[in-house]
């Protein structure tokens, strides 16, 4: 269970949970070695410990998993201060009581009618593009009971994928607020209702949502044999194809990099590119599935691998194509999320007011995903460590985030 927030470090907190475990810091370094991927030595982890580096996503997952602990733990997630403040705190109980239900729907007095619950899961797959946090909380919960009764009351197909559709949001929203029980949960939940609904490309589609909670536990090898798997059950004479293949070789390009193989990650953009350039030439579709299978989604993902192969030259290039070509074209929950990537860039090439500049326009963007981003918080963190004194800006930002 993740710990609450505290103004300790993340850099810290491997530190004393390091030391919990009674390792060394040779010890930790080589049970990361065992877990696939780049590894870590011990000159690594003792600088990440100092705040001499950034602890990166790989890092705290390669960590996460060598102590036996949730990647949740290291970061300090759930932000409860945040989620008090932001008025989420009562949403997730009872998005966990919604979840519940299961062979027994929930006694509510009248559901809406179906077609108005759809047009509400419209909204809010706007709402998960804009990132905003507190109104999807106050849609979800009701939109979860509400289609749960449809679905066990009428049994329908639509009524089934109307209930996924709420369940997958659910698992995208609690995922980022940091509750990975409950997004493990929804998971199981969507599962069950892709396969009622008839339809085995929502199955598909709730595996490659499910490795982003195998990357979190560096199973990185695991997940990329699973959408391989996937890959193979998806039926490319559906409109719906090239955006389920794109989506799974994006996924699978982070993934590789993250296991370290810049050649494998490489590969998976190349065909990710060929999936938009066959959606293009046939007109499939883009977004049936809320992946946001774009060009420039594709665009943002080339820059995330450089970054993830620390490959920063190449991550400064692709960079360069996304911010003059594409930026427009990108949600508010791609773009921010690329300028975080790219933060973390320029603070590994020694250029912490540029990287502060990125941060700042990632929160203008999209605030409540930079606020409860762990990467955020962590580059913000790292400055705040590096400076005699706060520039105001920076002052602000640590302010904001609660990392003062």
């Amino acid at each position: 269970m993740a710990m609450d927030q505290d103004p300790e470090s993340v850099n810290r907190r491997i530190a004393r949970l390091r030391k919990r475990a009674s390792l060394t810091q040779q010890e930790l370094a080589d049970r990361t070695q065992l877990r696939g991927g780049y590894g870590y030595s011990r000159s690594h982890l003792a600088q990440v410990e100092r705040g001499h580096k950034l602890a990166t996503p790989a890092f705290v997952s390669s960590v996460a998993a060598a102590l036996g602990i949730q990647v949740s733990d290291l970061y300090g997630q759930p932000y409860r201060d945040k989620l008090t403040d932001d008025g989420i705190t009562t949403v997730v109980g009872a998005l966990r009581e919604a979840l519940a239900y299961v062979d027994v729907p929930p006694e509510l007095t009248a559901p809406r009618p179906l077609e108005e619950l759809e047009a509400e899961l419209g909204r809010v797959h706007t709402l998960l593009q804009q990132t905003r946090h507190t109104r999807l909380g106050a849609l979800l919960p009701a939109l979860v009971e509400e289609t749960t009764v449809h679905a066990l009351e009428a049994g329908s197909e639509r009524a089934w994928r109307a209930l996924h559709q709420a369940q997958v949001a659910t698992i995208r929203l609690t995922r980022k607020l940091g509750f990975e029980d409950l997004a493990e949960l929804a998971a199981e939940r969507a599962r069950f209702s892709a396969t009622a609904a008839q339809d085995p490309h929502l199955a598909v589609m709730v595996t490659q949502r499910r490795t982003l909670v195998m990357m979190a536990r560096a199973q990185w090898r695991p997940a990329l044999a699973a959408l391989t798997h996937a890959a193979q059950r998806v039926d490319q004479g559906r409109t719906d194809s090239s955006e389920i293949l794109g989506a799974i070789y994006l996924r699978s390009a982070v993934l590789a990099a993250r296991a370290g193989d810049s050649t494998a990650a490489e590969g998976y953009l190349a065909q990710a590119e060929e999936m938009d350039e066959r959606a293009e030439r046939l007109s499939h579709s883009r977004d049936t599935h809320a992946t946001t299978f774009t060009r420039g989604n594709v665009a943002v993902h080339r820059a995330a691998v450089a970054v993830e192969v620390r490959d920063y030259d190449a991550a400064l290039r692709r960079d360069a194509h996304v911010v003059g070509e594409v930026a427009a074209t990108l949600i508010p929950e791609r773009h921010a999320h690329h300028h975080i990537d790219m933060a973390r860039a320029l603070i590994e090439i020694g250029k912490p007011r540029i990287a502060l500049q990125r941060l700042e326009r990632a929160e203008t963007i999209a605030p409540q995903l930079t606020m409860y981003h762990p990467q955020a918080r962590l580059v913000t963190q790292h400055l705040v460590d590096a400076q005699r004194s706060l520039p105001e800006p920076l002052r602000r930002l640590a302010s904001r985030m609660r990392v003062l």
